[in-house]
């Protein structure tokens, strides 16, 4: 019988940028949350593994129609080869997220891969490294729930969450915006550490330390991001390095009218966070 997991959608509800390490990557702070929307995969048993990419955004996702995975770049084949399994995995990824959106679009993807392989033999006691060899935020993707994100990304903290359930907009202009630019243009000033306190309170005082420097590259965010708060949401901040930006609601109703608000050119995807 077929398996169905989504890949749940991630936003940085705060990320601060402290410094950069020894080894060339970036100290970071992060709150990260799940929208209950995302991709969908399915898979079911076979005798070796194949990926097949639908949906709107799978044009920029090969391989369609299926193929057996390999050593491919996609995170989906990159995860089936790294987790123990004693059958092969044909698996349908519908890619509804758009790439380098600052979702995590391909980590969920993985993490999602992650659950699978959970539901179906069990995942190996370093599931957690593994996860991380293929992303910083793959570690996080797999769990799937508000929490506190340190290092680069992959250490976990537990944090009171608040804001399950709370309306939530995804809001993209269509314009792709790769990471590595964006940590580049980070002007480097430390502006402190995330607050204490439940979610509620690190994401309202909290804020995205590469919002500025994406603008930078892609300003068309600044106008996602004035269109979001002319619609008077409770937060509307920039993602992960962009160039989705979120805003949260008080209500369902609240939320649609926004969504409703947006020009119909910018991609949108409307749910709750988990």
């Amino acid at each position: 019988m077929p398996i169905t997991q989504t890949a749940y959608a991630k936003i940085n509800l705060a990320l601060h940028v402290r410094k950069v390490r020894e080894d060339g990557y970036h100290e970071l702070e992060t709150l990260f949350a799940f929208v209950d929307a995302g991709d969908v995969l399915t898979a079911a048993l076979a005798a070796e593994d194949s990926l097949n990419v639908v949906g709107e955004f799978s044009v920029l996702l090969a391989p369609s129609p299926p193929s057996l995975v390999g050593g491919g770049d996609n995170l989906v084949a990159k995860a089936l080869t790294s987790l123990p399994r004693s059958q092969g995995l044909a698996i349908m990824l519908e890619k509804n997220l758009p790439v380098a959106a600052g979702l995590g679009g391909g980590s969920a993807d993985a993490g999602a891969v992650f659950r699978m392989v959970e539901a179906l033999y069990g995942l190996p006691d370093d599931w957690p490294a593994r996860a991380a060899t293929l992303g910083a935020d793959v570690p996080a993707c797999v769990l799937s729930r508000t929490h506190i994100g340190l290092g680069t990304g992959t250490e976990q903290r537990e944090v009171k969450d608040d804001l399950a359930g709370t309306p939530v907009l995804l809001v993209n202009p269509r314009v792709p915006l790769s990471t590595g630019p964006v940590f580049k243009a980070w002007d480097g000033l430390d502006r402190g550490a995330l607050p204490e306190g439940p979610a509620s309170r690190i994401a309202s005082e909290g804020r995205n330390d590469l919002e500025a420097p994406a603008i930078s590259l892609c300003p068309v965010i600044a106008e996602v991001l004035a269109a979001l708060q002319a619609t008077k949401p409770w937060l509307a901040r920039m993602s992960g390095s962009g160039a989705t930006c979120f805003a949260l609601y008080e209500t369902i109703a609240a939320r649609d009218a926004a969504a409703g608000a947006m020009p119909a050119t910018w991609w949108t995807m409307a749910g709750r966070l988990r």
